[in-house]
């Protein structure tokens, strides 16, 4: 039996889901964890201090909540990332919905601060790039730039629902600045570990190590020295020399 899943990421205590293990599984799998759109969402509002319904918003006009949606500019996953934009931002899989999401979070932040919080100037950023933004000063004069600000503050404002879905998430393929799910795992098998181990029997086992550690090094000097002193035997030393190859050269 193993640990398949950590399912609840409330902050508070995650219950494990059990599964038997299948032959051709590999360790990787012990270090995943679920997580439901709600709660990635969540995490990224969190950690680049943006609001939650923009970015709602912003993967509701994108790719309506797909992970596998892309572009026929080549942009990618439920934030549609452009690979260049992607690969800057640390995320090495756009079709991986928590990178994704984390990735884009992040780059709608960047934009926010450089336009000062500014909604409507960061969305068109997000849209059409920020060179121009900064080339006409304000939302570009595009048709679909000017849609999409539109659509996407009216998505913000009235909410939107999303897909009561759950994806896996892998402690090696987070995004940069997404590691609080992994810190998350890692209290979750601390606190096991709490429980089943207390701080005496730590020092107990420290103390038992170290009788072991001292044991075998005593084991290891004794025979060190009984090999000295059976080199220093005469009779073996006359052993030594007797079957030695020169004796038995000189002997034949």
């Amino acid at each position: 039996m193993r640990v398949n899943a950590l399912q609840s990421m409330d902050g508070t205590v995650m219950q494990p889901t059990i599964s038997e293990v299948g032959q051709k599984e590999d360790f990787s799998s012990y270090l995943q964890t679920t997580a439901s759109l709600e709660q990635i969402f969540t995490e990224a509002s969190q950690t680049y201090n943006v609001p939650k319904n923009l970015i709602k918003a912003i993967a509701k006009a994108e790719s309506d909540f797909n992970p596998n949606a892309t572009s026929g500019a080549g942009a990618q996953g439920i934030m549609q990332l452009m690979p260049g934009t992607a690969r800057e931002l640390g995320v090495t899989d756009s079709y991986d919905p928590y990178q994704n999401i984390m990735g884009g979070t992040k780059y709608i932040s960047q934009m926010l601060q450089k336009y000062n919080g500014n909604v409507s100037l960061a969305l068109a950023a997000y849209n059409a790039g920020s060179n121009n933004v900064d080339k006409y000063g304000g939302v570009p004069p595009f048709e679909e730039t000017q849609n999409y600000v539109v659509k996407v503050t009216r998505y913000m404002n009235e909410g939107v629902e999303i897909p009561g879905v759950s994806y896996s998430v892998n402690a090696a393929g987070v995004a940069q600045g997404g590691a609080s799910v992994q810190k998350k795992e890692d209290s979750y098998y601390q606190n096991i570990l709490e429980q089943l181990f207390s701080y005496e029997d730590y020092l107990q086992f420290i103390d038992m190590y170290t009788k072991i550690q001292e044991t075998e090094a005593e084991k290891f000097k004794e025979e060190q020295e009984k090999q000295e002193e059976d080199q220093k035997d005469p009779y073996y030393a006359y052993q030594e020399l007797r079957y030695s190859p020169a004796v038995m050269n000189l002997l034949g």
